[in-house]
This record gives structure tokens, sequence and C-alpha cells, in this order.
């Protein structure tokens, strides 16, 4: 059932432990909801409490989106990025809510994003290192466009990344997704990057890799 009671739309999976458990932020990619990585759940590690998170921009017919994107831009896809940028705080904002209002650990928050909800897990824990702890960054990239301008002055040092990407994106080049290991490396930031032989998805084997890195953090 979805609750209305935080600022953003949202499902929950409740967590074994009925006090300070592990938190994990579910974003969904463009033009999907809430019910797409939610599906995830029922196998992820069972002291987790899992949000998943409804995006705030209806799309027609169906689906919401993270911010705005223009595939019929020029030099390929266009980003609303001051919409990105609003969104980043709405999420920020909502991990508040979230560690107040659930009984959750607030110094154990693990945010997991697919395409666009990937690119927002960069931004929001490199704009608010202090509020998440693990990102799970599936099939997207950084966009420098939205990072603070003081990044190199932020304190990374509790942060850890797991990155993933098709070797045949054909939404989001890998090019792209292969740069986000250099960049956290230049920022002495913790990260692993793996790739699979499959398109804008994610493989079998990329949930078993990914649900045993977080399994081993939380």
């Amino acid at each position: 059932m979805i609750n209305t009671s935080l600022s953003l739309q949202h499902i929950i999976r409740k967590s074994t432990l009925t006090e300070n458990a592990p938190l994990l932020i579910m974003m969904h990619g463009y033009g999907s909801d809430e019910n797409d990585l939610f599906s995830f759940a029922n196998e992820l590690p069972e002291e987790l409490f899992i949000i998943s998170v409804k995006a705030p921009n209806p799309m027609h017919p169906y689906g919401n989106a993270w911010y705005a994107i223009n595939f019929d831009a020029e030099k390929g896809k266009w980003n609303d990025n001051e919409q990105a940028k609003e969104s980043l705080d709405l999420i920020a904002t909502f991990i508040n809510e979230a560690v107040s209002n659930y009984p959750v650990n607030k110094n154990n928050v693990s945010l997991l994003g697919f395409s666009q909800g990937s690119i927002l897990s960069y931004a929001v824990a490199l704009t608010y290192p202090e509020k998440v702890k693990n990102i799970i960054a599936l099939s997207g990239y950084i966009n420098h466009d939205i990072l603070p301008q003081d990044i190199k002055q932020k304190d990374f040092s509790n942060l850890d990344f797991y990155s993933s990407h098709g070797s045949v994106d054909q939404v989001i080049p890998v090019d792209w997704a292969r740069q986000n290991s250099p960049f956290l490396n230049s920022l002495n930031i913790k990260n692993t990057y793996s790739e699979f032989p499959v398109g804008h998805g994610v493989a079998p084997q990329n949930f078993y890799e990914f649900k045993d890195w977080l399994s081993k953090r939380i």
C-alpha cells in the first residue's frame, strides 16, 4: 500500500528488527514507479527496513520521472538539471523524514537506484555524504552538472559505492559508467564496479553480486 504521510509517496517492507534497523531506500528509473525495484525486496536481508520511493513527476500515460529528459535534443539526451537538483534535495529531505518516522538507524542508510534513480543516488551521496553510507548504483552515471561546487571539501570517508552497468546498454552508454570509478577514486571514495553482458537492465548475476556486497556492509 502506498504511504503518503511523508513528502514522497512510498511503499515499505518492515525489518525483522523492531528498532535501529538498517535502512535501504530504493529509487526507480525514468518512466517507472515504486513497484519496480520493490520486486527485489523479498530476496534481500530480512533485517533491512526497505522503502521504495515514487518519483514526484507524473508522466503520461503512466510512470513517473525524477526529472525531465528531452530525447530529441541535439548532442544526445538533454537533462533538466534544475529539476534533477530539486529531486536531489527532495530525496535528502525524505531521508531525514524516514529516519525520524521509522524504527531505523540514521547512521546505516543505504541507497539503491536504477538508471535515473542511480544518477540521483550518486548525486545525493556526493552532496549529502553525512546522510548515507552504502550506495548501489545500477545502470547509471555521475552527472557532474548537478554536483556541488565544494565537492573537494566534503568528507566522504564513510561512503562505499557498488556500481554496475550492462556492457551493451543502449540507453546509457557503458563508456559513461566507466568514468564513475576514476572520479570516485580521485575523491578517495571506496567503490566497486562491475559490468555484465546485458542491455539496460539488471542481470541475475548482477543482483546476487550487489546483494552479497550489501549484506556484508549492513
